[in-house]
């Protein structure tokens, strides 16, 4: 997981030398700012996009603190002593990816806004980003399952449908 590590996607890069659990926590962080981000635009009756896109970066910094702070505290107790630098540093580093995920979705939003989208339309279509992001962790999920080709289209159609769902809601509500 190289660069797609930084974007927040790690199952669309190589995997890195950590464990297995290390990989399905990144993983999982990932998919939850997806779907958080997208659930804070299909909710949003934000005005403008860029209001919107710090509206998601603010809900996705809200999670990811409280997340990093209540993992630090549960460190601390089941330690029974204070933590060293390192796994304080490790702790509040980790799970950056539930922050990260969402940039590509808020790229696709400002940039319709600035190729003069309405700001629905931008919306729209950060959605319709996220979903092919869920899609893409359902395909992989299919792939490293080792799954049947009808299986792993399952997959695929199950990790994209709460982005289905996301959009749906947009379109009703607003």
């Amino acid at each position: 997981m190289t660069s797609q590590l930084r974007l927040g996607l790690p199952w669309l890069g190589r995997r890195r030398a950590g464990t297995a659990l290390q990989d399905e926590r990144q993983v999982a962080d990932a998919i939850y700012g997806l779907i958080v981000g997208a659930g804070v635009m299909a909710a949003s009756h934000a005005p403008s996009s860029g209001r919107l896109a710090v509206a998601v970066l603010v809900t996705l910094l809200i999670y990811w603190s409280a997340e990093r702070y209540a993992a630090i505290v549960a460190g601390r107790i089941a330690a029974g002593h204070p933590r060293s630098r390192g796994t304080l540093r490790r702790e509040l580093t980790d799970g950056w990816g539930l922050l990260t995920s969402s940039f590509i979705p808020l790229v696709v939003l400002v940039a319709f806004d600035l190729f003069g989208a309405e700001t629905r339309t931008a919306v729209l279509a950060a959605l319709v980003s996220t979903t092919v992001l869920l899609c893409l962790a359902g395909l992989q999920i299919g792939a490293d399952g080792r799954l049947r080709p009808g299986e792993r289209v399952a997959a695929t159609v199950a990790a994209g449908s709460l982005g289905l769902v996301l959009i749906a809601l947009k379109v009703t509500l607003h």
